[in-house]
């Protein structure tokens, strides 16, 4: 997971043998670079006119070419219902690199290799002619550009289609993979699912099963964007590749954990949509778990998939669920009023379009966990997530147990701050180390300060999108980043006693706070019992 070259390259401002063909590359990046090159395939994003592929897949796409880590034979493939030419719908892919790509202004020899692997075809999510029709084109661009039958399908669709697409696509004969194909074709087929999956444990287990009722497992890539981040990745480096932290990860000498995924915006616009889900069901049940999975799990044995995601799942099922009693003492839920956020107002969250002007929908979480493991023990775990709060900003913070004070209370210094180790998502990925230090002069006064490791400064390169990160690593068949069935229905396990103890009004009452605060009072008083304070980023 965290071991592999990502792509990135052609961030770092040093030449490569793709954007700079007159310039000599550099050997290693060569060799790590060929490394990450999947074998020629097909892009299929079903879904292809809609804001996914605007805002993330298109860039990302085009960050991989110029990067170099696609093969010349790799062709892009937009199956939607809008009526486009194949020029029409390269304009569309053209304007969304321009407005969303990390690497700007689009390099015109670049883009032009890049369209010329892009076409379009239209078609009704439920017309067996037209999966009939994406067939024929699948197997004329095997003919002619060499993608030997392997097929990477992006379902950029909401999940209630799901089912019915991947149906069509088995009917169409254009599910199997590998042996499974006749002895002409032979190569691989791959499905990448986004997220929401499932709205509770019952839904995500027939979502699951559908899926699975055409695709085999080891076919199926549900995507989880946060995990594709460079800090997330490197928190495995940090932890097993560094003799100076694994000893004291744990029990013994961390006090507690605190996961935030906060937010300025509020809901953009969808309203139906975050009426119906919620942050716990946005944001919990995938980021946040995923993110205490990862900075939880044992050593894996190897790092590939199966051995990962083996550690992933066993937090997990450490993770007690709560009872409904539970629910209430251990959980917050809030709603943003009327604010300020970064000198503009917001509206209240029930003022919002197509938001119930009663609603009970929670745009803010906090949850206190608690992982039986031996390591985990008495180590509670807080976990946060908001709309329309004072920062924008996605941490873990680790905070260590304090130091014995005797020495320095007889020698008259006031008392210490415990050391804390903050590992920063987004933005600004990188890790700050808080520990005391004496001030100078006389006396003994004693003050926190700040060791502070920056991805971009430190090593001067532009990190990869998180989808870059992921779309290469299906395509190559490295699905250590990304989420398995087991894992994402042992999440819902822990999260749909919470859900149903809200909803039936037995988990608390919601409670409501301005837009630009950290959020509800009630949510501080959850660790303040504790004689703990959340850190605000």
């Amino acid at each position: 997971m965290a071991t592999k070259a990502v792509p990135g390259a052609a961030a770092t401002g040093e030449p490569t043998d793709v954007a700079t063909p007159a310039t000599a590359p550099n050997p290693l990046r060569k060799g790590l670079r060929l490394e990450r090159i999947p074998e020629p395939c097909t892009m299929v994003i079903i879904g292809a006119t809609g804001d996914l592929t605007e805002r993330k897949l298109a860039p990302a796409l085009y960050n991989l070419m110029l990067g170099g880590f696609l093969p010349p034979e790799f062709t892009v493939v937009g199956f939607a219902r809008r009526d486009l030419s194949d020029v029409a719908f390269r304009e569309r892919l053209h304007a969304s690199v321009g407005d969303h790509s990390r690497n700007r202004p689009v390099k015109a020899s670049i883009w032009a290799s890049f369209a010329r692997s892009v076409e379009y075809q239209r078609g009704e999510f439920h017309d067996p002619n037209a999966f009939a029709e994406l067939t024929k084109r699948l197997a004329r661009i095997d003919r002619d550009r060499g993608t030997a039958g392997n097929r990477l399908f992006y379902l950029a669709v909401p999940p209630v289609l799901h089912p019915e697409i991947v149906r069509q696509l088995a009917a169409a004969g254009l599910v199997a993979s590998g042996e499974a194909r006749d002895a002409r074709h032979k190569g691989w087929t791959r499905v990448i699912v986004e997220k929401p999956f499932g709205s509770d444990l019952a839904s995500a287990r027939q979502l699951n099963r559908e899926i699975s009722e055409v695709f085999n497992e080891d076919q199926i890539y549900r995507i989880d964007h946060y995990l594709g981040k460079e800090t997330v990745q490197n928190l495995a480096v940090f932890r097993f590749g560094n003799g100076l932290f694994e000893p004291i990860w744990n029990r013994r000498y961390i006090d507690s954990v605190q996961i935030t995924v906060a937010e300025t915006v509020g809901i953009e616009g969808r309203g139906e949509f975050y009426d119906q889900t919620g942050a716990l069901r946005d944001i919990v049940q995938n980021h946040a778990l995923q993110l205490l999975a990862v900075f939880a799990m044992e050593p894996p044995i190897e790092f590939q998939a199966s051995d990962l995601r083996d550690e992933k799942l066993k937090v997990l099922r450490a993770v007690k669920p709560m009872t409904q009693r539970e629910v209430a003492l251990s959980t917050v839920r809030g709603q943003y009023q009327a604010g300020w956020v970064a000198g503009e107002q917001v509206s209240p969250y029930r003022e919002e379009p197509e938001v119930a002007p009663d609603s009970q929908r929670e745009t803010y979480a906090a949850l206190k966990l608690a992982i039986q493991s031996w390591r985990w023990a008495g180590v509670p775990f807080y976990l946060r997530t908001g709309k329309a709060l004072a920062t924008r900003a996605t941490e873990i913070a680790v905070q260590f147990k304090q130091a014995p004070l005797a020495l320095f209370e007889r020698a008259g210094a006031s008392s210490l701050d415990p050391n804390v180790l903050a590992i920063r998502i987004q933005p600004d990925e990188g890790i700050l180390l808080r520990f005391g230090a004496k001030v100078p002069g006389p006396g003994l006064q004693i003050r926190g300060v700040n060791m502070d490791f920056r991805y971009g400064s430190s090593f001067a390169v532009d990190s990869p999108d998180a989808y870059e990160t992921l779309i290469l690593d299906c395509m190559i068949g490295d699905a250590s980043l990304f989420t398995r069935a087991d894992e994402l229905e042992r999440a819902w396990e822990i999260l749909d006693p919470i859900l149903t103890a809200w909803e039936s009004g037995e988990g608390g009452e919601l409670h409501f706070y301005e837009a630009g605060s950290w959020g509800p009072a009630a949510a501080d008083e959850l660790l303040e019992r504790d004689g703990r304070t959340w850190r605000h980023p």
